[in-house]
């Protein structure tokens, strides 16, 4: 019935307030729906049915009708979900509610940030932005096992390639958009899948980009290795607090046209290279890469480390810094050890630095376990805290919470390899993840079990602490697959099958 009455459905991941902040998204009082819009006028006839040609995101739905005439019927209205077919294969027990909590909010984010391919967020852009892909990828990798929307967004990143060398930063799409760091994380994932993933004749493929990419930077190298007038747009984070040097999450150069945050990146993306091309037989090219690692690595000391502040700087005047930097120079191994600790308890104790967005947390988090800091991970989850107190049931593009743009983006999803790979310990320890580490960094917990998949079945763990600090450890192992437990600072012996420790 109802003929010529129009029908608004209106779409949006959170409502608006007067000064266009979400606030916590529970709360509706006082806020306005402001969102994509499908406009329908009814032909009058019985069971009329309606359905968008494209999905539509939301968690608020505003429906105006204005009849004309003669009475409208609604009979129904409902929605139905789409998305990549992702299973999520893991368990993860703990008596910590909130752990549960950020794990299923982290897997529902990342299964709306999947389609036919990944996206960044399924609301905006809805494009698979190497940056995020590399994260969603590993939350795969460690949450599904499914590996083909990984290797897809691998092969598609790789077409995109201009014949200058570098790839788009986002692919597919019918507009070019170009981040030169971006082609260095599609260097670290492909790493990831040479690390995770049993499939040589694979990443051997892709190795021609690799090259192509290094080349194009190598033409933009000095002599000394550092980088200078990168052209295009450099993005790397959403950079939190000094917003003065940070211009659209572009980290500052110096005069002399250098950036320590791109630098370190080029250098990580050198070494993770020379990591593939040995494995592969290209020794000559591994060795070449190598040398222009260590020529950078000592180029970056003598041009960004500030003895005074104890910290890497942004640029040759020294007059900016950022935890990026920091977080850098630990993960290249351009600090190890007891520098690498001290260095990241000073980078996070310091006012005056651009912090990391929770985007960049994933790398953070990795510096603070590579500087021998694990254990205090679960002490850093202030920002997936604060989404839940602010209401929401995915995670946002930024760490600005009242007034992120997005309210669903899957690079924030990283306490879902995390809580595996550096809580419960479970790692790689050789490529195609032959073989396996289990290095827990528990904290405070005293009791917890989880289990997660790996190419040849699924490996499980479980931790248990009686009161009088007697650990009970019990890990599975997939069958031909063996391993190490490392535990207070000794190795130990892991085979296929089952394993149990009294430590």
């Amino acid at each position: 019935k109802g003929k010529n009455a129009s029908i608004s459905l209106r779409y949006a991941e959170g409502l608006y307030n007067e000064q266009y902040m979400k606030g916590n998204r529970n709360s509706i009082e006082g806020k306005t729906l402001i969102g994509r819009n499908d406009s329908i006028i009814c032909n009058g006839l019985d069971n009329q049915i309606y359905t968008t040609l494209m999905w539509r995101t939301y968690r608020y739905l505003q429906l105006n009708i204005h009849t004309s005439k003669e009475p409208l019927i609604l009979n129904d209205i409902y929605g139905v979900f789409t998305g990549y077919p992702f299973k999520n294969n893991t368990s993860f027990v703990t008596d910590r509610p909130l752990l549960d909590s950020i794990l299923q909010i982290g897997w529902r984010t990342a299964r709306l940030c999947a389609n036919e391919t990944y996206m960044d967020c399924p609301y905006y852009e809805q494009l698979q932005y190497v940056g995020d892909t590399r994260i969603q990828a590993m939350i795969s990798y460690f949450n599904s096992g499914d590996d083909r929307l990984a290797r897809n967004a691998i092969t598609l990143i790789d077409n995109s390639r201009f014949s200058e060398g570098f790839t788009q930063s986002r692919y597919p799409t019918n507009q070019n958009n170009i981040i030169p760091p971006f082609s260095l994380h599609w260097i670290g994932m492909l790493h990831d899948y040479f690390k995770y993933r049993p499939d040589m004749e694979f990443v051997k493929s892709k190795l021609p980009g690799t090259r192509q990419i290094l080349s194009f930077f190598a033409g933009y190298q000095q002599a000394n290795g550092l980088l200078k007038d990168i052209p295009f747009w450099n993005f790397t984070d959403w950079a939190e607090g000094n917003p003065r040097s940070w211009k659209f999450g572009t980290p500052p150069s110096g005069k002399n046209g250098t950036s320590s945050v791109i630098d370190l990146q080029l250098l990580w993306a050198y070494q993770e290279a020379a990591e593939l091309e040995n494995a592969v037989g290209m020794k000559a090219l591994s060795d070449d890469y190598l040398q222009k690692a260590k020529l950078m690595k000592q180029s970056i000391v003598k041009t960004y480390w500030n003895p005074a502040k104890k910290l890497f700087a942004d640029n040759a005047e020294q007059d900016s810094y950022s935890q990026h930097a920091n977080i850098l120079a630990i993960l290249t191994g351009v600090v190890i050890g007891e520098d690498a600790k001290y260095l990241y308890n000073q980078m996070m104790n310091s006012a005056d630095l651009a912090k990391a967005s929770i985007y960049f947390q994933y790398y953070r988090n990795q510096a603070l376990v590579k500087a021998g800091l694990g254990n205090d991970y679960l002490n850093h989850l202030d920002i997936w805290k604060e989404n839940i107190r602010m209401g929401m049931t995915t995670w946002g593009e930024d760490s600005n919470v009242d007034g992120t743009r997005s309210d669903c983006h899957a690079w924030g999803a990283s306490p879902n390899i995390e809580f595996f790979r550096t809580v419960l310990g479970i790692d790689s320890d050789a490529p195609g993840f032959a073989k396996v580490k289990i290095e827990p960094h528990l904290g405070d917990l005293k009791k917890i079990n989880g289990s997660m998949p790996h190419p040849n079945g699924v490996i499980k763990v479980k931790y248990n602490c009686d009161k009088k600090n007697r650990w009970t450890i019990v890990i599975e192992l997939p069958s031909k697959i063996s391993g190490v437990l490392v535990w207070a600072g000794k190795s130990y012996r892991l085979k296929p099958g089952m394993n149990q420790f009294n430590l």
